[in-house]
């Protein structure tokens, strides 16, 4: 089994050679980020920039939970799919063993 994973984890070299010159690769810019994840990022910086050492208690707890729904605002808008270390690890042996 060590062998077979060896092997296949190994890249293959290739002699493949291009004909004449590539064509450049064109990189567009990134689409700006709509208003509304602007707004809240803006909010995330004001906060991280306010003076808490004179804050009490109960105010420094509600700028917490408003921390936490803008970032949990911000992740649903961005969506996207996250996979652990654990979880890729386990993928890839189950796709080993069955295929």
């Amino acid at each position: 089994m060590a062998l077979c994973l060896s092997l296949t984890f190994n890249p293959l070299s290739s002699n493949a050679k291009t004909i004449g010159s590539p064509d450049p690769i064109e990189v567009s810019n990134p689409a700006e980020p709509p208003a509304e994840i602007k707004v809240l990022l803006l909010r995330l910086d004001e906060i991280k920039m306010m003076d808490k050492s004179n804050l009490k208690a109960p105010e420094k707890k509600q700028l917490r939970k408003e921390v936490r729904a803008i970032k949990e605002k911000l992740t649903t808008v961005g969506g996207g799919v996250y996979i652990s270390g654990g979880a890729l690890i386990l993928i890839i042996i189950l796709l080993i063993i069955f295929l």
